[in-house]
């Protein structure tokens, strides 16, 4: 029998009931969605009604003068996730030469960093290898490009498109699902684009987000503590 600590999402038959993941309060569900890479499921299979239902949640965020210009490109074909992982994985030569080139102290960089820099690393380069194995791959694109923009312009799309995604990442781990917000790809946006059929010239990418089955759903806190010393009033 279900226990009423677990809350109850009908499947798209309306037949079977089945638990997620325990009730969680407002608190703890904004203090503990992570970006998940290591503990993605690639093996379980995702509906895409559930897919479609955390992103109806998603479209309830809030973006500059409701004009929803905002696009949702879901890939679960293993053909087309695997041309994707390609191109992610192709990416990372170009970032590391970028790193490289305006890191100011090698020596301080990542690779030589403390013990919770480098588990970061080793988990972005796991999801690096495995990427093309997450059951759905989703580019969200906002329409126009940046190239150019003034920071009032850049700071308008993106106040459109965060929230919405951040909602998205919230409605997943209420499914028991977890994604992680990548960026890599977009040194070869413009392969993406031609992949996937988006019109590059008119959409700016915002990222590429595995989705899949976490295993476990116990996320905790993380360290924030650096933080404090940024609560600023009345002035820098």
């Amino acid at each position: 029998m279900l226990t009423n600590t677990c809350r109850l999402t009908l499947l798209h038959d309306d037949s079977i009931l089945r638990a997620v993941i325990p009730n969680l309060s407002g608190e703890t569900l904004l203090t503990t969605t992570r970006s998940v890479r290591r503990r993605l499921d690639f093996d379980r299979p995702v509906d895409r009604d559930v897919v479609e239902g955390c992103l109806r949640t998603a479209f309830q965020a809030p973006n500059g003068s409701n004009l929803q210009r905002w696009n949702w490109v879901l890939v679960d074909d293993p053909g087309i996730r695997m041309e994707m992982g390609d191109i992610y994985r192709e990416s990372l030569a170009e970032h590391l030469t970028w790193s490289a080139q305006t890191a100011s102290h090698p020596s301080e960089s990542p690779r030589s960093a403390d013990d919770s820099q480098r588990r970061m690393s080793n988990s972005v380069m796991h999801l690096v290898e495995h990427i093309h194995e997450s059951p759905v791959l989703l580019v969200p694109t906002t329409a126009g490009r940046l190239e150019g923009a003034s920071v009032f312009q850049q700071a308008s799309v993106w106040g459109s498109i965060l929230p919405a995604v951040w909602n998205l990442m919230l409605a997943l781990r209420l499914e028991g699902l977890g994604s992680a917000w990548t960026t890599l790809h977009l040194y070869r946006e413009r392969e993406m684009a031609d992949l996937l059929g988006i019109p590059y010239e008119r959409h700016t990418q915002a990222g590429l987000f595995p989705i899949a089955y976490t295993r476990g759903v116990d996320f905790g806190r993380a360290d924030r503590s650096k933080s404090e010393a940024a609560i600023r009033w009345n002035g820098w």
